[in-house]
């Protein structure tokens, strides 16, 4: 029997809540914002539930119901069969959670991890494609991870057929750590041929999933996966996509959530090509040729990396700065390569957007720091 408000108390019922039937992501923040703990809103009486708003008197009885009981035994048994097989369970409030991740307004509420990467990695980098690949995309996406291997970021894909699974083993091959995001139950693998590939990523890097044990391959179950693709990585690059299907459908989550997207041409008339070329020409990607167009748009600074001697941190007088002002700058000397996104800047700051944006621009005019590229901001 687990202790009221212990640990594993707190964390099954944060599970429990995830696992009510239409329930999803975002009504259950509203839940934890108003209850202030997922033992809280699993412990309010009918009356009390219908005062949040998005909570109808259906949700309610749900909540409230035997439905209750079934979610809280459910839970256990995901929170003994995670123990069994490694898996961690990462709430949303959880400091593992992935930060960017958080950032994106449909993020999952909870995740089941498996391996042993940092999913919260300094650079991380999100390559998907077409199942039909061509030896020709398959070389360029091994030549890519080969041309960003020196800044050791993870690399981050779908484990599905084509670009995914070349993404993942070529990653592998050059000693870096690769997440596959599955569109299943982290004990179904699909397609289950990769899982010799699966395997080896729980020891360089690892498996990622939303959905609870159990969970079979739906095809709804794909774009839903596609949206934690794009929102794990700094930016994504798609490699080969033809003019309708998975890849264009990350690439458009990617722009939404306001992350880079780079796509690379391919021979003139391949339809293997057709979708990236559509993008490059919509300008809603940019061209990629070679390895210094991430490391451009992303502002990866490969001298630091390679001399591995950071910039010697500025000191502050605080005399100088309003209390806000130093806040902001404190943030991003903390950041890596001491740069930041201004939505992760305002959200480590805990200051509302267009406070920071405005305060940004004060500090750029009085040349503290630079606006880069992709609503960007790094210290000089």
């Amino acid at each position: 029997m687990l202790q009221k408000n212990s640990p594993d108390d707190t964390l099954l019922h944060e599970v429990a809540l995830t696992l009510f039937p239409n329930i999803g992501p975002q009504l259950t923040r509203q839940l934890m914002s108003y209850g202030g703990s997922a033992r809280n809103v699993l412990h309010l009486p009918p009356g009390k539930l219908l005062k949040i708003p998005g909570v109808g008197p259906a949700t309610a009885a749900i909540l409230s119901g035997k439905s209750r009981t079934e979610a809280l035994n459910q839970a256990e048994a995901s929170l003994r069969r995670a123990e069994k097989d490694g898996v961690q369970l990462l709430f949303y409030t959880s400091k593992q959670f992935p930060a960017r991740l958080k950032l994106i307004p449909d993020a999952p509420a909870l995740l089941y991890y498996q391996g042993t990467a940092d999913l919260n990695q300094p650079k991380t980098l999100a390559i998907v494609g077409t199942r039909q690949a061509t030896d020709y995309g398959r070389e360029q996406t091994e030549r890519l991870i080969k041309g960003v291997a020196s800044h050791k970021p993870l690399i981050v894909s779908g484990l599905a057929y084509g670009i995914d699974i070349a993404a993942h083993r070529a990653a592998l091959q050059e000693g870096l750590e690769t997440v596959g995001v599955m569109a299943t139950g982290l004990d179904v693998l699909y397609p289950a041929v990769h899982r010799k590939t699966a395997e080896k990523m729980l020891t360089q890097g690892g498996l990622l999933t939303e959905f609870p044990f159990g969970t079979q391959p739906d095809k709804y179950n794909f774009p839903s996966r596609n949206r934690i693709i794009a929102g794990l990585s700094d930016g994504t690059v798609v490699v080969e996509a033809a003019k309708k299907g998975g890849a264009l459908i990350t690439a458009d989550l990617a722009l939404g959530y306001d992350r880079d997207v780079l796509a690379v041409p391919g021979p003139l008339g391949s339809a293997a090509s057709e979708g990236c070329h559509e993008l490059i020409k919509a300008n809603r990607a940019a061209l990629y040729s070679e390895p210094a167009d991430i490391e451009q748009l992303l502002n990866w600074d490969l001298a630091l990396h390679l001399t591995g001697k950071p910039k010697s941190p500025a000191t502050y007088d605080p005399l100088d700065f309003t209390p806000e002002e130093l806040q902001l700058l404190l943030v991003l000397q903390a950041a890596p390569n001491r740069e930041e996104h201004l939505d992760t800047l305002a959200w480590k700051a805990q200051q509302p957007v267009h406070q920071v944006a405005s305060l940004l621009l004060g500090l750029e005019f009085r040349n503290v720091l630079k606006a880069l590229p992709g609503k960007r901001f790094g210290l000089l």
